[in-house]
């Protein structure tokens, strides 16, 4: 079958289509046809082979990266029910650097298996099992009222786009920072009505960009943002900070920048977060990821829970597909910065 292979930890072009045998499902599990790959921004750490702090260890090479699949069950093994054959499925395949996400055929254990729902692409149920069910547990973890004024970072992201959607949806106001026309464009596309007066839409490459943030965070909040959701970190993360009340929520999920969110750095017990500029910081600092996270709880029903939101309208999902054999390219474009939500293989 044909696979993505990475012989040697480097650049994307690292990443190559290889033939490598077709797997065979053992008992318990079941042989998916793949017809879509999920790529994540920890996947090119891993071809680059920087682990160090990372949640997962470098693969053994040759490996088949990619740990999100979405397909039909092709065949089952042994005591598996038959009628999962011809159902269309997708799986996380779990917290393990060697996947075999990206390869035509993968075997998966029944107990990982989500039905997609109708309605749902292929693509769109790869982006909920991964990013959805991430963004889920933020959003559990923000603990968003319909009062609150939320700043969203990195808004034209896979996760952006779903924690913008589902501000708007509670009532709550919304200022989205993306990076370039394009990505402000689409952010403001996904607050349709009744949503689009709580949506204000930032170019934080713009000059004046932070006091442009400030003056539509102070239409609603004269006492700063309630909320700054924020996976970016580094410069533009952290002067986001200044932007919040001091009673505000920082609720943070990684670092995509390459450096964390400085107002973060605090005593997490304490709760008291030092001033990193003018402005007012968050008071309550919540970590979604890393190892301050507080327990997401079971992983498989918030995956469960953004198919079901997919499924049912509450999320637009928004994918930056490319083909399989490309991997390389997708990989590029997505340390690039040139994607739009999440990146899939297809």
């Amino acid at each position: 079958m044909d696979a993505i292979r990475l012989h040697a930890f480097g650049p994307p072009e690292n990443l190559v289509l290889d033939q490598v045998p077709d797997p065979v499902p053992g008992p318990g599990e079941v042989l998916v046809a793949v017809r879509a790959h999920g790529v994540h921004l920890l996947d090119t750490t891993l071809r680059r082979g920087e682990a160090a702090g990372g949640p997962l260890p470098l693969p053994t090479l040759p490996t088949i990266p990619g740990r999100e699949v979405a397909g039909v069950v092709e065949a089952v093994g042994p005591g598996v029910d038959a009628a999962w054959r011809g159902r269309r499925v997708a799986a996380h395949l779990g917290a393990t650097p060697d996947g075999g996400g990206y390869a035509r055929l993968a075997a998966v254990p029944v107990e990982l298996l989500h039905r997609i729902p109708d309605h749902v692409t292929a693509p769109d149920a790869i982006a909920m099992i991964g990013t959805g069910r991430t963004a889920v547990g933020i959003l559990d973890l923000a603990e968003l009222g319909a009062t609150d004024t939320v700043l969203v970072t990195a808004a034209a992201g896979g996760l952006g786009t779903l924690l913008v959607q589902s501000a708007l949806a509670i009532g709550a106001r919304v200022v989205a920072l993306a990076g370039g026309p394009e990505k402000v464009a689409l952010v403001r596309g996904l607050g349709r009505e009744p949503h689009a007066e709580r949506l204000v839409v930032i170019d934080y490459r713009a000059e004046g960009w932070l006091d442009e943030a400030r003056a539509a965070v102070g239409q609603h909040s004269p006492d700063g943002a309630t909320v700054l959701l924020d996976g970016v970190g580094g410069d533009a993360g952290t002067e986001a900070a200044t932007l919040l009340a001091p009673d505000a929520r920082l609720v943070l999920f990684g670092w995509s920048s390459g450096a964390p969110n400085r107002a973060g750095d605090v005593d997490h017990g304490a709760g008291n977060v030092p001033n990193p500029g003018a402005g007012a910081v968050a008071r309550d600092v919540r970590w979604a990821v890393g190892p301050q996270a507080r327990p997401w709880g079971d992983l498989f029903d918030l995956q469960e829970r953004a198919l079901a939101l997919a499924a049912d309208g509450t999320w637009h999902v928004v994918t930056h597909q490319v083909p399989l054999a490309e991997a390389a390219r997708a990989h590029r474009e997505l340390e690039a910065r040139a994607t739009t939500g999440k990146v899939v293989l297809v």
